[in-house]
């Protein structure tokens, strides 16, 4: 381990990820946002699988960081209050692009909400669960927007292993565990996929590590030492510096605070689903054309087909409901 404070390495970390420049159909996009948004937009950020896989195909996915709602919708207080209650609220964008029209989902967050669901006290997981993983901030507005993302990144790493870690098979006896950089991952996103409901199969979800197993490896490791540093944790760590990707890591949890971290996580976890179930509901009303979206994305990632009815497909509103409420009941949004 580097001899810097962990601290600044882990932001340094994904300060080399998240300044990187984005893709030009990613660009346009983010030039989308800016009209819609203005002034009030601090940053936003390009995650996901067309930023993972350098494709323009398929749909983008942006977080757009406001310094408040009232700023961001001066003139739509309906849409202030659901992001105030329920973030974030969820828009599709669409942009020119060379051969087909560019499409792209945001999600609205102020800047406060982001600091505190990057924070292992948020009852859903799926902010931490995003900015844990490679990033790029697409627009920042200044550097106090830099900062806090590079921020909100670190914490969401270290907020992953304050709440995975526990639910990690552990020895019955000194509650010590011992893992792979592998498994913790494919652990933490399997968890916090069934927390949202998504229709992720064991391969898309192997796949995050493995798109760059050694930055998630280092991302742990430095987390780990961030969370000695303050006490949280005592990890015991052997380093294999040929394949650094597969050694293994030995953390002592306390046997009490490993407990009581289980049974928040199971405690939390249906009102997590209620949430993320509301949160759903509400992406009918902002996203536009919800329907085509959302089962494009359970073929793409459970590989389950539904093919909508003509009447389904002109009056979602309607008759689109039942399918939704199918693919709940089939878990194919786990």
């Amino acid at each position: 381990m580097s001899r810097t404070d962990p601290g600044s390495e882990l932001e340094a970390l994904v300060a080399t990820e998240m300044d990187r420049r984005p893709s030009a159909a990613a660009a346009r996009l983010v030039g989308e946002i800016l009209a819609r948004f203005g002034d009030s937009l601090a940053a936003v950020v390009f995650y996901g699988s067309c930023l993972r896989t350098q494709s323009d195909e398929g749909v983008f996915d942006f977080y757009a960081i406001v310094d408040d709602y009232a700023s961001a919708y001066p003139l739509a207080r309906g849409l202030r209050a659901l992001n105030r209650i329920l973030p974030p609220n969820v828009f599709l964008i669409e942009a020119a692009g060379d051969e087909a029209p560019l499409r792209g989902k945001v999600a609205v967050l102020s800047a406060r909400d982001f600091e505190h669901a990057t924070g292992p006290g948020a009852l859903r997981s799926g902010i931490w669960a995003r900015f844990c993983q490679p990033s790029i901030a697409a627009f920042v507005r200044d550097p106090a927007a830099r900062t806090m993302l590079h921020r909100g990144a670190a914490r969401s790493v270290t907020t992953a292993l304050e709440r995975i870690l526990p639910l990690l098979p552990s020895d019955a006896n000194s509650a010590a565990v011992r893992f792979r950089s592998e498994e913790f991952w494919n652990t933490a996103f399997a968890a916090t996929y069934t927390n949202e409901m998504r229709a992720e199969s064991r391969d898309s979800i192997a796949s995050l590590h493995d798109a760059d197993p050694e930055r998630y490896e280092r991302a742990a490791r430095i987390g780990l030492a961030v969370l000695a540093g303050r006490g949280a944790l005592p990890p015991e760590a052997t380093n294999d510096r040929d394949d650094p990707a597969a050694a293994e890591v030995e953390v002592r949890l306390d046997a009490a605070t490993a407990r009581r971290a289980r049974r928040s996580w199971r405690l939390r976890r249906p009102l997590a689903k209620a949430a993320y179930a509301a949160q759903l509901a509400k992406s009918a009303f902002t996203f536009g054309d919800w329907l085509p979206y959302v089962l494009w994305k359970v073929e793409r990632h459970s590989g389950t087909r539904i093919v909508p009815t003509e009447r389904q497909r002109r009056h979602p509103w309607v008759w689109g409901w039942p399918i939704l409420f199918r693919v709940l009941a089939r878990r194919d949004l786990r």
